[in-house]
């Protein structure tokens, strides 16, 4: 990016960090915040070809800043960039740089919806039609989407939505992309979690949806190394989180108990997790330029190392801040809740789990 550029996002993060206070009290698609940051370039297609490092640790840093000044923001934004990927990787030339014109031009934002709704919330969506009859032609047309997912970041807002979804008949889910119009109910009722609330991660519900394109075949979500390489993704954006609570409580320590042992003692262990998460990034942007062979494995292990050092941080904060940022619901405090919400998303342990059982396997 330019110096010009640089100086043009640094503005655009103050103020998507100015409103952050007031999306949280009083959540909503967070629509100014995404104005300010079209015009600096980071959400265009091909925003990351160019400038110093490689493009995977320039989108990793856009992600972390844009995290770091609002969670929320930065949970859509993440979707948005994965499903920018997703589609360079899995439509065909034509019909993606049409695709990545019209985001360009009309300002779009996208989405990647994946989370299946419980026994109690509806059925999952499927898709209705033949997927395998019309591959070539990206379903355009012929396929609708019927039923219900959860946790969909950014419904309400979002423009373009890549939705995992069966088929009639048995089989890995398909990927489908979806205008996001007046056939997509959202269910604003359902998402209540105390954290990421401007997010807008609601249940909705299609009706008839029609596809605008399949993305490669079925299971396409979880083919590497796009799936590892969104995981590393996410682990970027709670590095941001991890920024703002640590930034957050050094700054209230620095105002207000700088003498204390406590608080010097708390401020180097936080910057020593900061630079744990410092050091995993660089890590598994090395690992994704490599030999990616064993790419799963690293995204699960950053993953769980951000997330160790997230925590400490986390705890570090609460033992030498005490109560008050936590009950006046500041930045501190909305760190916590974001890292907590996202985090528990993911289930980790499971995931370490098995690669456990594949390195003792070997």
């Amino acid at each position: 990016m330019s110096e010009a550029t640089v100086t043009s996002l640094e503005a655009a993060l103050a103020t998507v960090a100015a409103g952050a206070a007031d999306r949280d009290r009083d959540p909503r698609f967070p629509a100014a915040a995404f104005a300010a940051l079209w015009p600096t370039g980071i959400l265009d297609p091909g925003a990351f070809a160019h400038g110093e490092g490689t493009a995977l640790q320039r989108e990793w840093a856009a992600l972390r800043a844009v995290a770091a000044a609002d969670g929320s923001v930065g949970r859509i934004y993440d979707g948005h960039l994965n499903a920018l990927d997703r589609i360079g990787a899995a439509v065909p030339e034509p019909q993606a740089k049409r695709l990545f014109a019209r985001v360009r031009d009309e300002g779009l934002l996208l989405g990647v919806w994946g989370a299946d709704p419980g026994p109690d919330e509806g059925e999952p969506a499927r898709i209705v039609g033949d997927p395998q009859a019309v591959m070539g032609n990206g379903g355009a047309g012929t396929l609708r989407l019927d039923g219900v997912k959860t946790f969909c970041s950014g419904a309400g807002g979002i423009d373009l939505a890549l939705v995992m979804a069966r088929g009639e008949e048995p089989g890995p889910p398909w990927l489908a992309l979806v205008e996001v119009d007046e056939s997509v109910e959202v269910d604003r009722e359902w998402f209540r979690a105390s954290g990421l609330r401007a997010s807008e991660s609601h249940r909705v519900v299609f009706h008839a949806t029609s596809v605008v394109a399949l993305l490669g075949g079925p299971g396409e979500l979880g083919r590497d190394p796009w799936f590892s390489l969104d995981a590393m993704r996410t682990a970027a954006m709670w590095a941001g989180l991890v920024d703002a609570a640590a930034g957050s409580a050094i700054q209230f320590l620095s105002e207000r108990r700088a003498n204390e042992d406590l608080s010097q003692l708390a401020t180097g262990k936080i910057r020593a997790a900061r630079a744990t998460v410092d050091a995993w990034l660089g890590h598994a942007a090395c690992a994704a330029a490599g030999d990616q062979g064993g790419l799963r494995e690293a995204s699960v292990a950053m993953r769980a190392e951000i997330a160790g050092a997230a925590g400490r941080v986390l705890t570090e904060a609460a033992a030498a801040c005490g109560s008050h940022p936590f009950a006046t619901g500041g930045r501190l405090d909305r760190a916590r809740r974001d890292l907590e919400l996202f985090v528990l998303q993911h289930r980790l342990d499971p995931l370490l789990a098995r690669v456990g059982r594949e390195v003792l396997s070997r």
